[in-house]
């Protein structure tokens, strides 16, 4: 079948990637003019898709990358993965809508129009599908079919890719769920059946909950913790020996990614502007998880003070600007926001990231701490770490430098190393 994937970015080109292998004729959608030259010149961005892989794509023909809108044409399927990012602190589903009147220019008579993007429930039902039957006059689940298969791609895994990841899939009608479940199914191992649209949509966003949820607790657990003088990370290590009734988490310098940050805004905003009901702990988590990079900055702030030195003036280097550890994706990072409060506080603050060029973070170096050349971690008054990539010597910041924050608890012990 012809496959138009709208957005290649972290869940798109995986998606279109796994097509081709499958064996379709894909059209990779990419209106980002740096992202469509990569792509055409097989140069791939995204880490779970390496050159050799994307290259492979091009040449067997069956993947044509285009910003042209003319070359959405005939298709059988369409997935719709473009961000969905937050403007203003509420839901921006702008990219969608223009996805979905592209598709509706050009939809044919049975193709299939799926949504994967992270959204709220009722975005299948309430904005997809009118914008595509006001484009064609047609009838949705009659004339054409309209599916939601929330994305579950979590960048660097190595384990869980697309392909092996267990995949909800949902339509508006059965006919349209059986059309959807086809299409899945011949590219993925494992598909669980939604019993509707919103189940799909609902299930997507509070598995980010969940998870934002928790991490706030134990950001908070970490501050309490500090002020009573207790190991945060020996106590989680404790409760974690417990076999059944216990998940554990981690501190950290706050939530990054497209998912954590936003999908649970989504959920709340929905509930509080369309039904006027609060979710007051999502919208307290909130609250806490995005004072998380503020607080690692007073922490460090602190630590020097006790040390007799200010912030202002003071030498810092920041290890790590990703949001996750052994990545590039920088979407949301709550280190980049970390290294921008010290600097706002006046710090000289030099940011390290080896899976970055200087030119994109305004760093010293764009290789691994361990090889950089004539930087020495006694040559700052304060290392902090940010992101735990596994590049970084560890046991030679813990030799050199004269005291470090460690935010992510993977250095090793001693007096001048301070935990979150």
């Amino acid at each position: 079948m012809k496959l138009v994937v709208m957005g290649q970015g972290y869940v798109g080109l995986p998606l279109a990637m796994a097509a081709v292998e499958a064996g379709h004729q894909v059209v990779g959608f990419e209106p980002d003019q740096h992202r469509y030259e990569r792509l055409h010149f097989g140069s791939s961005y995204v880490e779970d898709v390496s050159d050799d892989t994307l290259a492979a794509a091009l040449e067997s023909g069956r993947y044509q990358p285009t910003r042209s809108e003319t070359r959405i044409e005939d298709f059988d399927v369409a997935v719709i993965a473009v961000p969905t990012p937050l403007k203003d602190r509420q839901p921006d589903l702008s990219y969608v809508r223009e996805a979905a009147e592209v598709l509706g220019a050009r939809l044919k008579a049975d193709a299939t129009v799926i949504l994967e993007s992270t959204t709220h429930p009722g975005t299948t039902r309430d904005v997809l599908v009118p914008i595509l039957e006001e484009a064609t006059g047609w009838k949705a689940g009659e004339d054409f079919h309209v599916g939601f298969s929330p994305e579950r791609i979590d960048p660097g895994n190595e384990e869980w890719r697309f392909t092996n990841t267990p995949k909800i899939v949902s339509g508006l009608t059965a006919g349209c769920l059986d059309q959807v479940d086809k299409f899945y199914t011949g590219i993925t191992q494992n598909i669980v059946v939604a019993g509707s649209l919103e189940e799909a949509e609902l299930a997507k966003v509070f598995e980010n909950t969940f998870r934002h949820v928790n991490i706030a607790l134990v950001n908070e657990l970490s501050r309490m913790a500090h002020t009573l003088g207790v190991d945060v990370w020996r106590t989680l290590g404790l409760a974690g020996t417990k076999p059944f009734g216990f998940m554990q988490f981690v501190p950290g310098p706050g939530v990054g990614g497209h998912c954590l940050p936003v999908d649970p805004v989504y959920l709340a905003h929905h509930l509080r502007t369309a039904h006027g009901q609060p979710f007051r702990l999502v919208e307290l988590a909130q609250d806490i998880n995005e004072s998380q990079p503020e607080y690692v900055a007073r922490r460090l702030q602190d630590a020097l003070n006790v040390r007799g030195q200010a912030l202002k003036g003071a030498r810092i280097l920041a290890l790590g600007q990703a949001y996750k550890a052994d990545t590039a994706d920088m979407r949301q990072s709550p280190a980049a926001e970390v290294v921008e409060l010290l600097r706002e506080a006046g710090a000289y603050v030099v940011a390290v990231d080896p899976f970055f060029p200087k030119e994109d973070l305004d760093v010293l170096c764009e290789i691994p701490l361990a090889v950089a050349s004539g930087l020495n971690c006694g040559h700052f008054d304060a290392v902090v770490l940010l992101t735990a990539h596994s590049a970084f010597d560890l046991q030679r910041v813990a030799d050199q430098a004269n005291f470090v924050l460690d935010t992510r608890g993977v250095m090793p012990v001693a007096s001048h190393i301070e935990r979150l």
